[in-house]
């Protein structure tokens, strides 16, 4: 007969069975394929990912080939030669060479680059300075000449001047060329005006005209939807800014205000292409640089470009002749002059040059050129050959005369 004081072992047995049971590896198996699932998502991106890697790598070796080729071109077309001279005249002079390098940064935006070149350069013993401050104390003078010096005590704050007068030349371009805005520019000449006058300038009306046309064309987005707004607020500007320009501008204010009888006309009118602004900008643009420059007492365009750039197209004529010179064992002598033409484009040429007809050597302070009574020009020292007793006869006529006519000629 069974005894209740021992129960049966298997009851919690047939309990954890049951748990176990019902704990199957459905769920697990469900998540391994998830990561499976995954995995083979992320290996087709991966795919791709190597797809664009590898376009990559064969860009770069196209832009390598390319650079290669170009490289290769270049020592073919400009072989590695010596420089005609043995000695580097520009080697005594580094401060120069420094302080043309500041003044083209600066002329050219690069304020920051400007400003390190101007601490860290070597411009010889004290001149750093002295150099900046004499840039702005000219220009200072260029636009106030009967104004008291007031930057000369400082060498920092000069440079700093010189500086924010570029600055500010820049940001009025900066508005002109990329936001089409020439309040700016035309509130710079007005407080410029009287200099601008003195010089011939027409920038002040080349800027308020092309104000004009920009009000008559509606290209200012603020409300201007018809015609009659727009002839509206562009015949106001016109009353208010036009009358100062009358005396030199009367001829052209005079076609802007007939064009208006056109309106929605204008382009096929035959005031149109006044109208047509796509390249006005730069060109006002380039106007102002020319003149706030000039005030400022520089030239528009940087001296170390045009000394670079123009030294660039003598130096292969250059080498070629000092080549032939040394298989002549022989030198050309004359000083301040070259013993060929370097062919500049107009842009470049900036003083007349006069080559004697009988000497066929261009003249110099020195050997200025001189108008026979004839009217014929020769150089001082042709004609002193040619002189006897004071008299001479002229070499490409039958007249004669004496020096006593003879007019020096400037160019």
């Amino acid at each position: 007969m069974p005894s209740n004081e021992h129960p049966s072992p298997f009851g919690p047995l047939q309990g954890e069975l049951a748990k176990m049971m019902k704990s199957n590896l459905n769920g697990a198996i469900k998540d391994v394929d998830k990561i499976i699932e995954l995995l083979e998502n992320t290996k087709a991106q991966i795919s791709h990912v190597k797809q664009g890697l590898d376009a990559i790598t064969d860009d770069l070796k196209n832009v390598t080939k390319a650079q290669k080729g170009f490289g290769k071109a270049l020592d073919r077309a400009m072989p590695l030669r010596e420089l005609p001279v043995e000695i580097d005249t520009m080697e005594a002079h580094t401060g120069y060479v420094n302080r043309a390098v500041v003044m083209h940064l600066i002329r050219e935006g690069q304020f920051p680059t400007a400003e390190t070149l101007f601490r860290e350069a070597d411009f010889g013993p004290n001149e750093n300075q002295q150099y900046m401050r004499q840039q702005v104390a000219d220009s200072e003078e260029d636009q106030h000449p009967d104004a008291e010096d007031e930057n000369m005590t400082d060498g920092d704050d000069v440079d700093e001047s010189l500086t924010e007068k570029f600055r500010e030349m820049y940001s009025i371009l900066d508005e002109l060329k990329d936001n089409r805005n020439m309040e700016p520019a035309i509130e710079w000449c007005a407080a410029h005006s009287d200099l601008l006058e003195s010089k011939g300038s027409s920038l002040e009306f080349d800027l308020t005209k092309l104000q004009f046309i920009w009000l008559f064309n509606g290209t200012m987005g603020k409300g201007l939807q018809d015609d009659l707004s727009r002839q509206t607020r562009a015949v106001s500007y016109a009353h208010q800014h036009f009358g100062k320009f009358q005396r030199r501008h009367q001829k052209e204010i005079n076609q802007l205000c007939a064009a208006m009888v056109y309106g929605p006309n204008i382009a096929s009118s035959p005031y149109g292409h006044i109208f047509t602004i796509n390249t006005t900008y730069e060109q006002v643009a380039e106007s102002f640089t020319k003149d706030f420059c000039s005030l400022l007492g520089l030239s528009a365009e940087s001296p170390l470009y045009i000394a670079v750039t123009a030294g660039s197209l003598a130096l292969p004529r250059l080498i070629k002749y000092t080549h032939y010179m040394r298989e002549k064992k022989t030198e050309w002598t004359t000083e301040q002059e070259l013993a060929f033409e370097t062919p500049l484009p107009s842009s470049m040429i900036y003083h007349p040059i006069f080559v004697c007809p009988v000497s066929k050597e261009q003249t110099t302070d020195k050997n200025p050129p001189v108008r026979l009574a004839c009217g014929h020009v020769l150089s001082k020292e042709s004609l002193d050959q040619l002189t006897r007793s004071g008299k001479y006869k002229c070499p490409y006529c039958p007249a004669e005369g004496t020096t006593a006519d003879t007019v020096r000629v400037h160019f």
